[in-house]
């Protein structure tokens, strides 16, 4: 059975507590006089304490840094999305990114392309997307489309 610790007998870990320090005891103690307090300033007085992230009537750091709105998401990819009501307007038989962005249809840094299934299609096209959702491949392919994985 381990043994039981009582209260009253709980110490802090060897190394953990330091000594207060102790001063105006005195010149020879090192700490004497004016206390480690300096000479002069508000810090010398008494009851002084200054709020934090002040830096003497400087403009504070925190201050002089502009605000942060959000983050940029470096490895984020620019993804093109077209729904299928839009893809009954284009007029091709085969439609990828590369027919979009040089019709001005997707930005030129376009990584890919998703087809959305909003609208209806009543023309046969071959589309060539990166991701289909379920309603967009059914719809394409009702129409008498092909709808390509890329």
């Amino acid at each position: 059975m381990a043994e039981r610790i009582a209260l009253e007998d709980l110490r802090p870990a060897e190394g953990a507590t330091h000594r207060t320090k102790r001063v105006g005891r005195g010149r020879s103690s090192g700490r004497g006089k004016t206390s480690c307090r300096g000479h002069n300033g508000e810090g010398q007085r008494s009851g002084s304490s200054s709020k934090r992230g002040f830096e003497g009537g400087q403009m504070p750091s925190y201050r002089q840094m502009p605000k942060l709105k959000g983050f940029t998401n470096f490895a984020a990819l620019n993804y093109a999305q077209i729904n299928v009501k839009d893809l009954e307007k284009l007029d091709a038989a085969e439609i990828d990114l590369n027919y979009l962005i040089e019709n001005g249809k997707a930005h030129p840094s376009t990584v890919a392309l998703r087809v959305l299934g909003n609208g209806e299609i009543s023309k046969a096209v071959t589309v060539k997307a990166r991701y289909f959702t379920p309603s967009a491949k059914e719809k394409i392919e009702k129409a008498g489309g092909k709808a390509e994985l890329v």
